[in-house]
């Protein structure tokens, strides 16, 4: 059983789904270069498995991220909606990772990850409350929470 159905099947359904708002966010065109450090993973679709940064994104981790550090983006089972996006910085990429940079800057993606966020586009977001980067407009999630830190899939 792959991962993607593990978590899944295993992932609590709540019933305080909210929708996304997926008109409030514009996202910039530029193209993105992926890399991957395993050539197997070359062969799928670009545009199907690319994550999108948007400006502010790509603002925000220039003037906090140093030379050879990205922003990993993990997925995993949890949340008020089934899964929750994890968001750390990291200096290493593994074997199975996809790379998407712009302007000198990238976010880092597992394999395993990717198939919940592929088409998404990553957001800095800063309210009086709180800033933060968030997954937005993400094809693969079906509900998510308030805050945007957790979702549900489509099945």
């Amino acid at each position: 059983m792959s991962f993607a159905r593990r978590l899944l099947v295993s992932a609590p359904k709540t019933a305080s789904f909210h929708l996304l708002n997926l008109l409030s966010v514009r996202s910039c065109a530029a193209p993105l270069t992926s890399t991957s450090s395993n050539t197997e993973h070359q062969n799928t679709s670009s545009t199907d498995a690319e994550v999108h940064l948007s400006q502010s994104c790509v603002k925000r981790l220039a003037e906090i991220m140093e030379k050879g550090q990205y922003l990993r983006i993990a997925v995993e089972g949890g949340g008020c909606s089934g899964f929750q996006y994890k968001f750390s910085v990291d200096s290493v990429k593994n074997e199975d990772d996809r790379v998407f940079e712009k302007n000198g800057v990238g976010i880092v993606v597992d394999q395993d990850s990717l198939e919940f966020v592929k088409g998404s586009t990553v957001d800095f977001s800063q309210e009086l409350i709180r800033a933060s980067f968030q997954v937005l407009k993400n094809p693969q999630a079906e509900h998510g929470c308030s805050c945007g830190s957790s979702f549900s899939v489509k099945l």
